[in-house]
């Protein structure tokens, strides 16, 4: 039961930060935008697709799995 509440505990965390970084989603303009981002708009089509954020928040989720595994 412990490592399930510790389970919980977890996931609980995660979500509040995703929810704080839907929260200020609209005050980071540059989140989605950076340099490497695909985006191609023409007149029936709008493909968008953002290789460099995805990296950057992987990156940022590795570190911080890593930190947790870490005891």
């Amino acid at each position: 039961m412990f490592t399930l509440g510790k389970t919980l505990i977890l996931f609980g965390i995660v979500l509040i930060v995703i929810g704080i970084i839907f929260m200020l989603g609209g005050k980071l303009s540059w989140f989605g935008r950076l340099p490497g981002d695909i985006f191609i708009q023409k007149k029936t089509l709008i493909f968008y697709f953002p290789i460099t954020t995805s990296i950057i928040i992987s990156i940022i989720l590795s570190i911080i799995i890593f930190l947790f595994r870490r005891r």
